[in-house]
């Protein structure tokens, strides 16, 4: 299937002055504080205020509201329920082999491929390492070392709901506290190790792939990230210390394409499998867009 170009492929080149200038604020800014604010002013419910930021953002982005289920701008409480809204039923079909490996959001890959060496690429002549992205914690490096990722990133304008890219059952999640910088193109050329740097929640599961890992990063002006079985994780309203919650012999078991969390505003997942367990399909590279439901990857073995 030929897919769609949504962003240009900026991670294929190499860092420009512009990216740097672009950046440096991000260093400078009270980041945690600004994504604070952000919170709160995403989710007023004064009728002009949620209608004109809704109003602005649809012609700013070009939102299609035919997509969503409530398609009555008017309709949402505040502007957070607008940008985590549900879709329409069928307007996501999920790939119907039973091999397929699923894509869990809307959005664009920013890098893909192998975890060669224990690191994995951010963007051309930059690379971040396996064992910072998961809170060095070496024995899980180890499960990963030598298999495969993916990175998704979402646009403003893209749907903002979570799924699961193969059934499952959740073993761990880890909250791994960080700073935000911006997840764009221009940010993953010059911030060293920014996926590892930035504050993230792994999820962790056991699949018919074997482990699987979807981890989500946050960003600066990400009001908070949550799943449907924890609520919300972020942001922390006391000290930001890492926490980890085990769910061994729980309940938690999800579908293929089943909904498991969202970002309030947009962000990052990574997904992280060990080796020998996928295959990515060969149109994907730097810059294609994706929607949730569509196969990016084959099972090479099934547990």
């Amino acid at each position: 299937m030929e897919r769609e170009k949504t962003v240009s492929s900026h991670n294929s080149i190499a860092a420009s002055l512009s990216d740097y200038l672009k950046a440096l604020p991000l260093y400078l800014l009270p980041q945690h504080f600004l994504s604070r604010l952000m919170y709160r002013l995403t989710r007023c419910p004064l009728r002009l205020w949620k209608e004109w930021q809704i109003r602005w953002f649809i012609q700013h982005y070009g939102v299609d509201m035919t997509e969503a289920r409530e398609s009555d701008q008017t309709r949402y409480e505040d502007f957070n329920q607008f940008f985590t809204r549900e879709l329409r039923e069928g307007v996501r079909p999920i790939a119907e082999s039973p091999d397929a490996l699923i894509c869990p959001v809307d959005g664009a890959v920013s890098q893909v491929g192998s975890v060669d060496g224990g690191t994995m690429i951010q963007a051309k002549g930059r690379h971040y390492t396996l064992q910072a992205l998961l809170a060095n914690d070496d024995a899980l490096a180890d499960v990963f070392h030598g298999g495969s990722f993916i990175n998704l990133y979402l646009s403003p304008r893209d749907y903002h709901r979570i799924h699961m890219p193969l059934s499952g059952k959740l073993t761990r999640m880890c909250y791994e506290p960080g700073r935000l910088f911006a997840v764009n193109p221009h940010t993953a050329r010059v911030v060293p190790e920014l996926f590892a740097r930035n504050e993230r929640v792994i999820n962790l599961f056991e699949t018919e792939a074997g482990p699987m890992a979807l981890i989500m990063v946050g960003a600066i002006f990400v009001g908070g990230m949550e799943t449907f079985w924890a609520g919300p994780i972020t942001p922390r309203t006391s000290r930001r210390e890492p926490q980890t919650w085990t769910y061994e012999g729980s309940a938690v078991v999800l579908q293929k394409g089943e909904e498991i969390g969202r970002f309030n505003m947009g962000s990052t997942v990574i997904l992280l499998f060990g080796p020998n367990a996928v295959q990515w399909t060969g149109d994907l590279q730097t810059g294609t867009g994706v929607r949730m439901g569509e196969a990016i990857g084959m099972i090479f073995k099934r547990r």
